[in-house]
């Protein structure tokens, strides 16, 4: 079932619907336009016929169709979907959620992270949150390359990204067109919150390298542009900001062990930027990656969610984060013939079709 389809919620259903083996049951959106029509006029390009209502009350979706696995792609934040994530947990669904906070919740709130793995273990089904960023290139991706290392004495990882594909509402939460003054009047009201997802990232590459980290900094900085810039959804001028300048760093005592940068700007290239994912592990030995240009966040988004549902369906009963299950990797196609284990989503064993 899918919760939520917006850009990234169409998408995950565009996908699923290419694959074999995987069924949608149910689709569920508050916008108006989309509330009883066919599903496939919410995706892009619109399909025709899925067959799949979208409706605007979960409850009794949830009720009726029982999935196995239930995406939340309604909202970056937790507290905005602590309820959908109970709701789809009480009617025995495992969930995916691309909620940004949701990558590793304790880091944001304990008792909430603790009553989810309460309920998804009473319920028998598992909880993640994914994502390409938090979920993949500043956490998991890290982690995966501090195995190749005997020791580990600081990580150091930044994301250069363009934002000129977004529109109004990301560009507004990153002071894109705004003076340098009223970008920091816009951070210090919560309007401006640049990326969110950098507490999670941080706990997350704590945790699976043991460390203790004392204390978290962010600081969200304007980029102020030189040159005139323009989307298809803004136009900036030199001396207007064309992004934020994020950044996040983990502490051990007075020791800077962990930092990450993620520059997020309209037209990097207009003032000679190139994109790109770049990580740095000081150890035994030494590791250095670079990939260029970035990792495409939507896409990657989206795949991330479709391809870890082998893994949350099979996985033990509980809130999950992404360093707790196997390495991700690309379904090709076909779901059928994947042994997923266990008896969760909707009190059915789980082999061959998943709804």
């Amino acid at each position: 079932m899918i919760w939520g389809l917006g850009a990234m919620g169409s998408g995950i259903a565009s996908a699923l619907l290419a694959k074999e083996g995987v069924r949608i049951v149910g689709a569920i959106d508050v916008d108006p336009r989309k509330v009883g029509r066919d599903m496939g006029a919410a995706l892009s390009p619109p399909r025709p016929g899925t067959g799949i209502v979208v409706t605007d009350i979960p409850t009794a979706l949830l009720k009726d169709v029982r999935p196995h696995v239930c995406v939340i792609a309604t909202s970056s934040f937790l507290a905005d979907v602590l309820p959908q994530v109970k709701a789809a947990v009480g009617a025995g669904a495992n969930v995916i959620t691309i909620a940004e906070e949701m990558a590793f919740p304790q880091a944001v709130n304990k008792g909430a992270s603790a009553e989810i793995d309460r309920r998804a273990r009473e319920a028998g089904v598992s909880v993640l949150g994914t994502g390409i960023n938090p979920g993949f290139v500043l956490d998991t991706l890290i982690i995966a390359l501090t195995g190749a290392c005997t020791e580990v004495t600081g990580i150091r990882a930044r994301r250069v990204n363009d934002l000129s594909p977004f529109g109004p509402t990301v560009l507004k939460t990153q002071g894109v067109g705004t003076t340098p003054e009223e970008f920091q009047r816009g951070v210090d009201a919560g309007t401006i919150v640049g990326h969110v997802g950098f507490a999670q990232s941080l706990s997350m590459i704590a945790r699976a390298v043991g460390w203790g980290l004392d204390r978290i900094d962010e600081v969200k900085e304007p980029i102020v542009s030189q040159t005139r810039r323009q989307t298809p959804f803004i136009e900036i001028e030199p001396g207007q900001v064309a992004g934020c300048d994020h950044s996040a760093r983990g502490y051990i005592g007075d020791d800077e062990v962990i930092t990450l940068e993620h520059p997020q700007q309209i037209q990097p290239e207009a003032e000679g930027k190139e994109t790109g994912d770049f990580v740095t592990v000081e150890g035994t030995p030494g590791v250095r990656m670079a990939i260029q240009p970035e990792i495409a966040g939507g896409i990657g988004t989206m795949a991330l969610a479709v391809n870890m549902i082998p893994a949350v369906v099979a996985a033990q009963p509980g809130l999950l984060t992404m360093d707790m299950l196997p390495v991700p990797r690309s379904i090709m196609g076909d779901f059928r013939g994947l042994v997923f284990g266990g008896s969760q989503g909707g009190g059915e064993g789980v082999r061959g079709d998943v709804k």
